[in-house]
Parts: structure tokens; sequence; C-alpha cells
């Protein structure tokens, strides 16, 4: 029987969303980043954006000293980001496209055909031992490009599967299955993310060949009802279940 643990990596940003709404210090990040250790998760996620919109310099320097999860910094392909990464050296950076006016990522990087862009990016943060991801689309040419740009990892964007309903989202269900096959093909690993909820992220989590889900605004939302700490365990919960159904092994 195959042994199968399925890792959930916390975004926090929307926690700084809220305190910079008012200002000052609270709620503050690395406080929920520490309650989502205590809760279940297997990293903290945080996206540092042009704009600081949420996260900001300092949140990013002090969940790098003091929290002991892995740190997986979303970054866009930027010098200026590059340079931050390289100086914090989180676990993994996680290379996202990023514009202006979207509330939020609104799709996955179109990498294929568009190498010579990414791949200064993905071999100076590889070389500072940074392990790279590229967030993109459930796409087998976005797959391979990411492949021949030397990544660790792909994070499979979810928002049309979570935002589809009836015969069309599963059919956007079909079209992660296959990219999560092909990516184990190839020999990359592959998370994936963006929109999940207690309602929709058992059939993700049932994917075997998905290593990773980072689930975000959801679990703050929730956490406004009834704690960080309840929604965590209930997500943690919910991918348990669909681990066992298919014989892997819940977490402990």
């Amino acid at each position: 029987m195959r042994t199968r643990y399925l890792r959930l990596g916390i975004n926090i940003d929307h926690v700084a969303t809220i305190r910079n709404a008012r200002g000052g210090k609270h709620p503050d990040p690395v406080r929920a980043a520490l309650t989502a250790a205590a809760s279940g998760a297997d990293g903290i996620t945080a996206h540092l954006r042009e704009d600081r919109r949420h996260m900001t310099d300092q949140d990013i320097f002090r969940l790098t000293r003091e929290i002991e999860l892995p740190l997986n910094l979303e970054m866009a392909a930027t010098e200026e980001m590059l340079e931050i990464a390289l100086r914090h050296q989180p676990h993994a950076a996680c290379i996202v496209p990023e514009k202006r006016q979207e509330r939020t990522t609104e799709g996955g990087l179109a990498v294929a055909n568009a190498e010579e862009r990414f791949e200064p990016f993905v071999r100076k943060l590889r070389d500072s031992g940074i392990k790279v991801s590229l967030f993109i689309e459930p796409d087998i040419d976005q797959i391979n490009a990411a492949v021949d740009l030397g990544a660790a990892v792909v994070e499979l964007h979810t928002g049309a599967y979570c935002e589809a309903t009836g015969e069309m989202q599963e059919t956007m269900l079909q079209r992660i299955v296959s990219a999560a096959e092909h990516a184990e093909k190839v020999g990359i690993e592959c998370h994936a993310g963006h929109g999940l909820t207690f309602d929709n992220v058992t059939a993700v989590a049932a994917i075997p060949t998905i290593t990773e889900l980072n689930i975000g605004h959801f679990l703050i939302g929730e956490a406004i009802f009834g704690g960080i700490e309840s929604a965590i365990k209930h997500m943690r919960s919910l991918m348990d279940q669909a681990c066992v159904s298919l014989g892997g092994q819940p977490s402990v």
C-alpha cells in the first residue's frame, strides 16, 4: 500500500491585509504563522508584492528569523524581489505573475516560450540554495518549460477549478489530475493552490501525485468566525481523509 502524506502550506498574507487596513502592528502575521504551525501547518507562504499591499519587508525579515517551519516566499520575477530573496534566504521561492491592478493572483505564469526571461531568476535562486517553484496553469507545456528551466517544483493554479460548477468543474479537475500525473512522469514536484475551500479541497487533495496544497484567503476568512486554529485543523482533517481514502497516511 502506498504511503502518502499531503503537506499543508498556510498563506498568511491577508492577516497583514487586515493589519494594514488600519495601520499599526495588529494583527501580527508572525503570530498567525506561529499559530498555524501549532495547528498542523507544514509550511508558511508569504507574498511580498511590489506595492507592499499586505506583507512588508519587515514581515519577511521576521518570518525568516522567528518561525521554524519552512518559509515559501512568493515573488514576482523582478530584480528587486530577487535581491530580497537572496538576502533573506527563505526555504523556497515561488515565482508568480503579478499585476498592480489585480486583487489577487489571477492566473499562472506563462513560462513556455519565455524561458529566457525566467532563466536568470531560477538559476540565481537555485544556486543560492533556495528551492524554486513556478506558479503555473495545469498545462503540460508549462510543466515541460518549468523542467527545462531547472525549477524544483510547479504549483498548479486551481482557481479555474474552484470557480467552475457542474460538468465544467469536473473538466477543470481532470486538467489538474493530468497535469499532476505529467509532473510526476517528468520528475518535478507538484503542488497546488488558489481558491481552495472546505467544499472543494477534497477532490484536489485526493490526487496522489500532488504533494502540497497552499491555502490562505479562505482560512483567514474562516478564522474570523471560529479562529485560525479551528480552521486549519478542519482543513487538515479534510486533506487527511482524502489521503486515507487512497490508502495514504494521515498527519500525526
